[in-house]
């Protein structure tokens, strides 16, 4: 029965994280955001090539993928899930992550996940969650680089979790992660270290 409920869960979020949204809202507006700024269909490219209500917009909903797919989860009755509620969170995030990052309707193209990560986590390990969002703010706003504080977002996880016992599942989970999203940004971390990575200024959106 938990195999059938893990491959189900698996499945219905991956399904959920495919939704194209930034692909879809850039179209809205005649743009085909593959083929400007990063081609990435995340919020942060949306927003640099259409606009920043655009770019907000895909940020929530690419969120919302994350909190859902873990979320609906824990609104079910507690006797029904047991022990395995945590796991099958995580399930549920993983899916999203994978959807999103490698949809079925764009050809297996999709963004870095950041935005739909975030939204599992919130759902899954919220003061986990609400600390990586502060680090994120700080670094974002230090820096300008979207991709040092999503990297930063990322490894904060892990170390944040460690200090909210129990030391279970939830901890490994949030150490992958980490792993996960900084693997995503290499491209990133490469400009970076050359000095032609592209800072978000206000100006920068429409």
């Amino acid at each position: 029965m938990i195999y059938l409920s893990s491959f189900l869960v698996l499945l219905c979020s991956y399904l959920i994280g495919s939704i194209p949204f930034g692909y879809l809202v850039a179209r809205r507006y005649g743009v085909d955001i593959f083929k400007v700024g990063s081609a990435n269909p995340g919020a942060t490219n949306v927003k640099r090539c259409v606009g920043k209500g655009a770019g907000n917009f895909v940020f929530l909903l690419d969120f919302l993928k994350g909190l859902v797919s873990c979320g609906w989860i824990y609104l079910m009755p507690e006797s029904a899930l047991g022990e395995s509620a945590a796991s099958l969170g995580i399930l549920g995030i993983v899916g999203a992550v994978l959807g999103h990052s490698f949809s079925v309707f764009t050809r297996f193209r999709g963004g870095k996940g950041v935005s739909t990560v975030l939204g599992g986590v919130v759902a899954l390990i919220p003061l986990t969650a609400l600390i990586g969002a502060l680090v994120w703010m700080i670094l974002f706003y230090a820096t300008r680089y979207v991709s040092v504080a999503s990297i930063g977002l990322a490894i904060s996880l892990p170390i944040s979790q460690f200090f909210f016992p129990p030391m279970d599942v939830r901890f490994w989970f949030a150490l992958i992660l980490a792993v996960f999203v900084t693997y995503r940004h290499r491209e990133n971390i490469q400009r970076l270290l050359k000095g032609k990575e592209n800072r978000f200024t206000d100006d920068s959106s429409k």
